[in-house]
C-alpha cells in the first residue's frame, strides 16, 4: 500500500538526518540562539535578499500561524480567508481559540482577490462588528492553485491602501515557487507580502518552518509571543540544522521540483484515459474525478483522501507528490488505472 495522503508521510531527507547525527553531542545554546540557527537565519536573509526581515524558526504550520495572527492582531481585529483556507478548516479553530475571528469568503479557485476583501470591508462598518485587519492567504492554496506575481500585487496593494496586513501560509511554499507557471521569488514575497513561512515539514525536514516578518511593525517582541504559546524549542538547534542544510545549496528547491515533476506524471497519465479534474492545479496536489468503481479497485493498492463527491457515480480525489515519491511508483499508479479502465 502506497500513500498519495500527504506530503510528509516520509521522515526527512538523509542529508538533514546526518547532519543531525554529526552534530549530536555538541553543546550549543538553546531556544534558536545556537550558531546554527543564527547561521541559518542569515543564510535566508541571503536567499530572500533582505537584510532588514526577522525570521523565527517553528515546528509547525498550525503553531507558526496561531503565534503569528494572534501577535499581529488586537483584541478585537479578525483575519479573513477563502472558505478552503487552512486556518479555517484544518486547524481546530486555533485562531479563534486566541480570540480572533476568522471571516470566511467563498471563492472557486481557492484564491482571494480585492473584490473578495472589499466586500468584507463593506460588511463591517462599526465598532458592533469585528474588525477585518489580517488577509490571510496559502500558496499554494488548499486545492492546489498557485498566485501570480501580479495577483499578488493587486492583493498587497489593495491591503495597503485599506490598511490591511497580508499574511502568506508557505507550508508547500516550495512547490509554489518550483511550478512551472510560477513568475515569482523570494525576493517578491518579502516586498508584497507583511509576513510569510517557508514551509519545511512538507518538504524534506523532519520538522520546521522558517517565518519572514517583512513589516517592521509587527517584529517588536515577537519572542516573548513565541514563548507564551509555547513554540520556542530549547533544543532550537534541531530546526537550525535542517534549515542550514536545506538552504546551503538548492536542495529545498530540488525537492520541491521532484514533488511536483511527479504530480505532472499522475497529471498527464490520468487525462490520457480520459479523465478531467476539479482544480486547475499546478502544484503538488491534484485533484482527479474518477468513477467511484475506479477509486474503490485503486485504494486495494494505494491510499489518498476522498476529496468531493461529484455526482453519484463519480467522486474526486486528492493526490499529494511529496520530495520522496519516485517516479515508478506514480507510473506504476497510472499504469494500474489504465488497466482498471481497460478490464471494466
Amino acid at each position: 500500500m502506497y500513500s498519495f495522503k500527504n506530503d510528509y508521510s516520509e521522515g526527512a531527507h538523509p542529508r538533514i538526518l546526518s547532519a543531525l547525527m554529526e552534530s549530536n553531542l555538541e553543546q550549543t545554546e538553546g531556544y534558536g540562539e545556537d550558531p546554527y540557527t543564527l547561521k541559518a537565519v542569515n543564510l535566508l536573509k541571503e536567499r530572500i535578499g533582505r537584510s532588514d526581515i526577522d525570521i523565527h524558526l517553528f515546528m509547525g504550520g498550525t503553531q507558526t500561524n496561531l503565534t503569528a495572527i494572534s501577535a499581529f492582531l488586537r483584541p478585537h481585529e479578525a483575519a479573513i480567508a477563502s472558505n478552503t483556507g487552512h486556518i479555517l478548516v484544518h486547524e481546530t479553530g486555533a485562531i479563534e481559540a486566541t480570540g480572533h475571528k476568522v471571516i470566511s469568503i467563498e471563492v472557486k479557485d481557492g484564491k482571494l482577490t480585492p473584490v473578495h476583501i472589499k466586500s468584507v470591508l463593506e460588511g463591517h462598518t462599526d465598532e458592533h462588528m469585528v474588525k477585518p485587519r489580517l488577509v490571510y492567504i496559502s500558496n499554494p492554496t488548499e486545492i492546489g492553485s498557485i498566485y501570480s506575481k501580479s495577483e499578488l500585487e493587486q492583493l498587497s496593494n489593495f491591503c495597503r491602501e485599506n490598511k490591511l496586513f497580508l499574511y502568506v501560509d508557505g507550508a508547500r511554499l516550495g512547490s509554489a515557487l518550483c511550478s512551472e507557471e510560477n513568475d515569482m521569488d523570494f525576493s517578491d514575497l518579502s516586498t508584497l507580502v507583511d509576513a510569510f513561512y517557508i514551509g519545511g515539514t512538507k518538504n524534506g525536514a523532519l520538522m520546521g518552518e522558517a517565518l519572514v516578518i517583512c513589516r517592521d511593525s509587527l517584529k517588536e517582541d515577537f519572542r516573548f509571543h513565541i514563548k507564551q504559546k509555547g513554540a520556542m524549542l530549547a533544543k532550537g538547534r534541531i530546526l537550525g540544522i535542517q534549515f542550514l542544510e536545506l538552504f546551503k545549496d538548492d536542495l529545498y528547491f530540488n525537492l520541491a521540483r521532484n514533488a511536483n515533476n511527479m504530480a505532472d506524471i499522475l497529471k498527464k497519465g490520468i487525462s490520457e484515459v480520459g479523465y478531467s479534474f476539479l482544480t486547475h492545479s499546478p502544484s503538488n496536489q491534484i485533484f482527479p474525478i474518477l468513477p467511484n468503481w475506479l477509486i474503490e479497485k485503486l485504494q486495494k493498492k494505494y491510499s489518498f483522501y476522498l476529496w468531493e463527491k461529484v455526482d453519484e457515480d463519480n467522486s474526486a480525489i486528492r493526490l499529494v507528490t511529496s520530495w520522496a515519491t519516485k517516479e515508478e511508483i506514480v507510473k506504476s499508479f497510472v499504469e494500474d488505472m489504465k488497466e482498471a479502465v481497460a478490464s471494466n
